[in-house]
């Protein structure tokens, strides 16, 4: 595999260049990576999306939380579950730290993603184990748990690397229709693949334990495929890419007479990054204190089955699945800080709107319209707010040490969503801040005020909002002298 060392600025990749050698620190610079090699790395990129969506289908999900019942779990461990993975963000900071010190973004890679798809094995094992009576099921939940924990820290290690290593290869202005049409794969993977392993968990002779092991199986495989996609896209060496953002930012500020460098050297002095970490952190504060809640409010309050619950999650998926791809078209036209602001306010009303459904859904259109219209509104939605945020997190952070910018901003957000979790469950439960119905309200004000901060983040190459504001005023005042 090739790896390459590059020479960048601090908003965009201006040198691309390739290696035959293995990946070191000083290794010398090489001529321009081709369209070819970038092409191959996308296309690398997107099978691996795929086959990486088959496992996660696999190892979580309906699938993983019907094994658990199956074997009598209870509510304490699917609590457990769900904290499990806003909680091990806080490891990312480390990860970035020690992927910032290898020679090569791909085999950080491997060793923290193949070790944490590998120790899914062990819960093949144990269902086995199960099967012939040498291992109870209180035993294999405690196994899922500690698997689970495991393979959720490992794979953390790796997150802030892997985005810092696609923001490296994916060129700027193609990262909307491309991560759009990346995603957009994923969530077709998931709308075909769930019921398809669902069925054959369910239809598998030795019963659905047994079905579930082989599904998981098959899953680590994919997932391990999954990686070996991974080869095929051009390395990069992290050391050689700071030492070279740093030599070009110096030159810069000297050219410019500026203090860009410095303002790059500590997260704490760059202030664009910190404007959009409040932004994120807030906005996943806000979207947590009622999101989980939401299949509850139908279960719970609304009295629906479960295959209207996961019709209407089909709906939701296939409406994301339409709309990616256009959002990230629109997002390379006008940049993704304004849809993020229209988008983001139109998203906050979507609490509100469960308000309007009747608890009452016998012969009631609420049924067969309002609700599809609702799971539907909420896919497009999300699709936008998915996209343009991984894009403008790119777009924000400089290029040395961009994965520790990267792994902040997990750390950072995964415990504000936290957070907002387990306040909304305890509003939630509190009768006198109105339940269910309370929070929902209360989560719609906290969606709008999370966008403030976002109005004041510069996204590069694009227009800041006191310009906007600035070329519409002397837009009207043009259009009253004429």
């Amino acid at each position: 595999m090739d790896s390459i060392p590059l020479e960048m600025t601090a908003s965009e990749i201006t040198q691309i260049t390739v290696s035959q050698t293995a990946p070191s620190p000083t290794s010398k610079l090489s001529p321009r990576l081709s369209k070819d090699g970038i092409r191959t790395s996308l296309r690398a990129s997107t099978v691996d999306a795929v086959f990486a969506t088959f496992m996660n289908i696999t190892c979580s999900g309906i699938l993983l939380s019907n094994f658990l019942v199956e074997l009598h779990a209870s509510p304490v461990v699917f609590g457990m579950l769900s904290s499990i993975a806003m909680i091990v963000n806080l490891i990312q900071p480390l990860g970035a730290y020690l992927s910032e010190r290898t020679t090569s973004r791909f085999r950080f890679s491997i060793l923290t993603n193949g070790t944490s798809r590998l120790l899914w094995l062990l819960l093949v094992i144990g269902i086995a184990a199960l099967s012939l009576g040498r291992i109870n099921s209180h035993q294999v939940v405690m196994l899922v748990l500690v698997i689970v924990l495991l393979t959720n820290l490992t794979a953390a290690l790796d997150s802030s690397s892997w985005l810092s290593w696609m923001a490296t290869l994916v060129p700027r202005r193609l990262r909307g229709r491309y991560f759009g049409l990346r995603n957009s794969l994923a969530s077709l993977t998931n709308l075909l693949c769930v019921p398809l392993a669902g069925l054959a968990v369910s239809k598998w002779p030795g019963g659905t334990l047994q079905g579930y092991g082989v599904v998981l199986f098959v899953g680590v495989i994919s997932g391990l495929i999954s990686l070996g996609c991974q080869y095929f896209q051009v390395d990069v060496n992290p050391q050689e890419q700071n030492a070279a953002a740093m030599k070009s930012s110096a030159q810069k500020a000297v050219s410019d007479d500026a203090n860009n460098a410095t303002t790059e050297d500590s997260i704490w002095k760059n202030s664009n990054f910190l404007k959009f970490l409040l932004y994120f952190s807030s906005w996943m504060f806000a979207a947590n204190l009622s999101l989980p809640f939401f299949n509850m409010y139908m279960l719970g309050t609304l009295n629906l089955e479960v295959s209207w619950v996961t019709l209407y999650g089909s709906l939701q998926a296939g409406a994301n699945l339409l709309m990616l791809i256009i959002w990230g078209r629109l997002a390379d036209k006008i940049g993704n800080r304004p849809i993020l602001l229209v988008i983001g306010m139109v998203a906050a009303s979507v609490p509100v709107l469960w308000l309007a459904i009747g608890t009452n859904l016998i012969d009631s259109w609420d049924l067969w319209l309002w609700l599809p219209l609702i799971h539907i509104f909420i896919g497009g939605n999300w699709a936008a707010l998915d996209l343009c945020n991984n894009n403008l997190h790119i777009e924000v952070t400089p290029v040395k040490n961009k994965s520790i910018y990267f792994a902040t901003t997990a750390a950072v957000g995964g415990v504000s969503g936290a957070l907002g979790t387990t306040i909304g469950g305890f509003v939630a439960e509190n009768p006198s801040f109105g339940g269910l119905a309370g929070l929902f309200a209360v989560s719609a004000v906290f969606r709008l005020a999370a966008l403030v901060p976002l109005m004041f983040v510069q996204e590069p190459g694009r227009q800041s909002f006191t310009q906007m504001v600035q070329n519409l005023s002397i837009f009207r005042r043009n259009v009253v002298e004429s």
